[in-house]
């Protein structure tokens, strides 16, 4: 096995294993390397999807997700497909996935389908040292409150995708509230648990002073020496721990330009726990 790391702050690309050959008797090597690294890259993974979901049961119970229907015969694969003249991609603008859940999701296991030969990588920040580096001032601010996060409704996830549809659960927005620094219940870390696109209000806050403490926080999330980048080629799996990580997908594809292309990913989330 060789350990190649993607940045100073988190990533590592992994090599010398076969993903199809972990089960129960050596997970913990590859949980080890999640907490170590918290996003870990394998690149030639050619696994069907039961494989796939095998792996994902490993970590714990998987989840369908609250809106988009699944993938047909493995609901809890959700497909996601950006067609070649399509200009927005799911996954845009930095979030921590479903963190508006009451129990937001444990880790997610990524298969890149089919990629383009130019654009689609996906950016990753480190929230456990977004919290050390944090300014001190904000700090004394947030650190004992709550902030409320929103689902935003189906229409978010479904209405701008060619290729999504709904589940046929309620498409009402709904909401939870979570401690904006939470602990890893493996490594005990403390984690800036806020994103740009789910989080909206700070309890105990006026709106003005909430929007602003928020987007000082978000700047700072966003700090490009916090972040890995990782350029996808196809067949390649990615694993994030959502507790400590939050994403970007770059939607750097311009059909005006001669840049449209189709980009196919399959996505399996992991239950998690409730943030305390």
């Amino acid at each position: 096995m060789k350990v190649k790391l993607c940045s100073g702050a988190l990533g590592a690309e992994i090599e010398g294993i076969d993903l199809r050959t972990i089960n129960s008797d050596n997970f913990k090597l590859i949980n080890d390397l999640l907490l170590e690294h918290k996003v870990i890259f394998f690149r030639e993974q050619n696994m069907s999807p039961e494989e796939q979901i095998n792996l994902a049961k490993l970590f714990g119970p998987v989840e369908e997700h609250a809106y988009v229907k699944g993938l047909e015969g493995y609901p809890e694969i959700t497909r996601l497909i950006k067609d070649a003249e399509e200009k927005n991609q799911w996954g845009e603008g930095w979030h921590s996935d479903v963190s508006y859940n009451e129990t937001p999701t444990k880790a997610v296991i990524l298969k890149s389908v089919k990629i383009p030969p130019v654009g689609g990588d996906t950016v990753f920040s480190n929230m456990e040292l977004a919290w050390e580096t944090l300014d001190k001032e904000l700090k004394k601010i947030v650190e004992n409150r709550r902030a409320e996060h929103f689902s935003l409704g189906a229409g978010f996830f479904i209405d701008s995708y060619k290729h999504f549809e709904s589940n046929g659960n309620d498409a009402k927005e709904y909401s939870n509230h979570h401690p904006i620094v939470r602990t890893h219940p493996e490594t005990g870390k403390k984690i800036l648990f806020v994103n740009w696109t789910y989080t909206k209000k700070i309890e105990g806050l006026e709106e003005h002073e909430s929007n602003e403490v928020l987007s000082k926080i978000f700047e700072h999330q966003s700090r490009l020496d916090l972040t890995c980048r990782y350029s996808w080629t196809e067949d390649n799996i990615a694993i994030w721990d959502n507790r400590c990580v939050i994403h970007y997908a770059i939607a750097d594809f311009f059909p005006g330009r001669g840049l449209g292309y189709e980009r196919v990913m399959d996505r399996i989330a992991v239950l998690g726990d409730r943030p305390y």
